[in-house]
């Protein structure tokens, strides 16, 4: 779905099976976010395709965090010259740790990924245009939100979600540490909040409000 003439946004609406939402960064940027599970990347490609999106379009995968719904299918682009593959390095050390064991956890053999582009907290340029990577641990140790302040777009991967956020009960998960996260991103000018799950939240005042209600209703059970 077109969501912007440079974001496109494809929703993971089926309640029987896992995945995440995967979005597309348009223009010159050419970058898809989060590609998900391996089985459901061949219908996220078609999805695409039918919005004009050819897969050798695809320059940059940029994995929020490990986790098999988001993380998987970034193995489809390993190995191929013309993709870069992103992760930070904290979420690659607990990959290469005990994030493995979340794929045998849910009966899912380990990827092997070749991942080239480090995405530690700090600026990052993607076709020219200017990104900033945030590190907003809790779901878990590595977790990453992408940040394009030209567009006010948000993902935070499964930091936050539209009334929701992510589980802190996974291995490398932290209560303390997502509460200390989505503080810090709702001081962020938000247009589009693009999260891993659930629906996306647009409007300035709607993403404030957003942030508020989860912080209120929300935090007092993390």
């Amino acid at each position: 779905m077109k969501l912007t003439e440079e974001i496109y946004a494809y929703e993971w609406t089926n309640p029987f099976e896992n995945n995440c939402n995967s979005y597309y960064l348009g223009g010159a940027v050419q970058a898809l976010v989060d590609p998900g599970l391996t089985a459901h990347l061949p219908d996220l490609l078609k999805r695409m395709e039918k919005d004009g999106i050819d897969r050798k379009d695809i320059r940059y995968i940029i994995n929020t965090h490990c986790h098999p719904d988001h993380f998987q299918g970034s193995e489809y682009f390993s190995g191929n010259p013309d993709v870069s593959i992103g992760l930070n390095g904290k979420e690659e050390e607990f990959f290469n740790d005990v994030g493995k064991e979340m794929f045998r956890l849910f009966g899912m053999k380990s990827p092997d990924i070749a991942v080239d582009l480090p995405l530690d907290e700090g600026p990052l340029e993607l076709g020219g245009e200017s990104f900033q990577i945030l590190l907003v641990p809790g779901h878990s140790p590595g977790s990453i939100a992408l940040y394009w302040p030209a567009r006010k777009a948000l993902l935070p991967g499964d930091v936050i979600f539209d009334q929701n956020v992510g589980r802190t009960d996974f291995p490398g998960g932290s209560g303390a540490l997502l509460k200390e996260s989505i503080r810090r991103l709702s001081e962020l000018e938000v247009e589009y909040l693009l999260p891993g799950h659930i629906g996306i939240v647009s409007g300035t005042e709607q993403v404030k409000s957003n942030f508020r209600f989860v912080m209120e209703r929300i935090f007092p059970y993390i």
